[in-house]
């Protein structure tokens, strides 16, 4: 099967506390790195999403940075 630039496939094993290891194609893909930390979101309906956390990080200070604004 070839696989299209730019995606990955992978069957990957948890570990007895959980773990999971994020097979080599995808950092490379993604640019993840050792000490990156990511982001987990987990639906029961749609399922689990692993995601690079500085996105997520910007739009959620943006957020609280409005809320400690005063209402004009």
């Amino acid at each position: 099967m070839k696989i299209p630039e730019g995606k990955f496939i992978a069957t990957v094993k948890v570990g007895e506390k959980g773990q999971i290891v994020i097979p080599k194609g995808a950092r490379d893909i993604f640019g993840i790195e050792p000490g990156d930390t990511l982001l987990l979101l987990a639906d029961k309906e749609r399922g689990i999403a692993i995601v690079q956390n500085d996105e997520y990080l910007n739009f959620a200070e943006a957020i609280f940075s409005a809320q400690n604004k005063p209402h004009q």
